[in-house]
């Protein structure tokens, strides 16, 4: 009856770990998919900077 009730503790702790840290995965991949979009965005309107930097005639 103990070693039931071990198991059954430990079962429902990992259960609860692996519903947080599915949680905390998903959260995860939210703020990584607008960093990619942040980076993609700024990386973009450096470029255009650049080019129109460097274009010849402009002034």
């Amino acid at each position: 009856m103990r070693a039931m009730l071990w198991v059954i503790g430990v079962v429902g702790g990992a259960l609860i770990l692996l519903g947080l840290l599915l949680e905390v995965a998903r959260w995860l991949v939210v703020i990584g998919a607008i960093a990619l979009v942040a980076v993609i965005v700024l990386a973009f309107v450096r470029g255009r900077q650049m080019m129109q930097r460097h274009s010849p005639g402009r002034r």
